[in-house]
């Protein structure tokens, strides 16, 4: 469980705070997306539940532990963020993932590069240079990098952005099975699909929580998404106008094409 409390942030020289007393849980194997603007402030709570940013004011509890000061680096939450190549400092993939892996035995690390490679879907590029990779690539090997050390809690900040629609979709995937696998997962995304996959999104405006919105409701809440300037998923679009014609449908982890499959059936069946 992560609980975040009152927390309060300002940077150096910045006239307004970019945190205003923020609070809010996330339940062990649980996926929340955090979502907002450009400067809403989402990206700086992923660094300070990660520990990257020192606390000004408020606490961070992951599990037992309290955090009202810096500590450094939480060792039970990986984070990744947009750009793989600012995370990679080696060429050898191996080099790169034993980096984080400090002092363990090497046939500890060993075991551990083999393993979170499986997870992503790498092993077959164990042997390549990584600045020969795609960027969709590196970026699996940033998470494999996270994984390797066995974190409970997993911080992806805006993990597609710089990635093509194909590398995108490799992510969707691993971002699913990891939430089948038990992770628990924060989403910091301005990406509107990457809404799907949340178990709860909560929407940021100018530092602030301004909506906590269930899955269960995104269709009900949908107007919120508008209000501030986020952009609906198209599958979401699809269900509003398909409530909108008297056809409902629950919102699963469909495809475009598996939802379109049901309003067929759901019509030749008078709904």
């Amino acid at each position: 469980m992560i609980k975040v409390s009152h927390l309060s942030y300002s940077y150096p020289g910045n006239s307004h705070p970019t945190l205003e007393d923020i609070s809010f849980e996330v339940k062990d194997s649980e996926v929340i997306a955090l979502v907002g603007q450009n400067g809403s402030g989402k990206s700086t709570i992923g660094r300070l539940i990660a520990g990257i940013l020192k606390l000004q004011k408020g606490s961070v509890q992951i599990d037992d532990r309290i955090y009202s000061k810096s500590d450094g680096l939480r060792g039970n939450v990986g984070i990744v963020f947009q750009n793989p190549e600012n995370q990679i400092i080696f060429n050898r993939i191996d080099d790169e993932i034993s980096f984080a892996l400090g002092d363990l035995a090497s046939n500890e690390i060993e075991q551990r590069i083999q393993n979170s490679l499986k997870q992503v879907g790498m092993n077959e590029f164990r042997n390549q240079d990584l600045y020969s990779l795609s960027l969709g690539q590196k970026q699996r090997i940033v998470l494999a990098e996270a994984l390797a050390r066995r974190p409970k809690y997993l911080i992806l900040d805006e993990p597609t952005t710089m990635i093509d629609s194909q590398g995108k979709e490799k992510i969707y995937q691993l971002i699913r099975k990891l939430k089948d696998d038990g992770y628990t997962i924060i989403c910091i995304t301005n990406l509107a699909d990457e809404i799907l996959m949340a178990d709860r999104t909560l929407i940021l405006h100018q530092g602030k929580i301004v909506a906590k919105i269930k899955r269960t409701e995104l269709v009900q809440k949908s107007n919120l998404f508008l209000k501030y300037g986020i952009h609906l998923p198209t599958l979401l679009q699809i269900l509003i106008g398909m409530e909108e014609r008297g056809i409902e449908l629950s919102l699963k982890d469909y495809t475009i094409a598996e939802l379109l499959n049901n309003v067929e059936k759901k019509i030749k069946h008078g709904c």
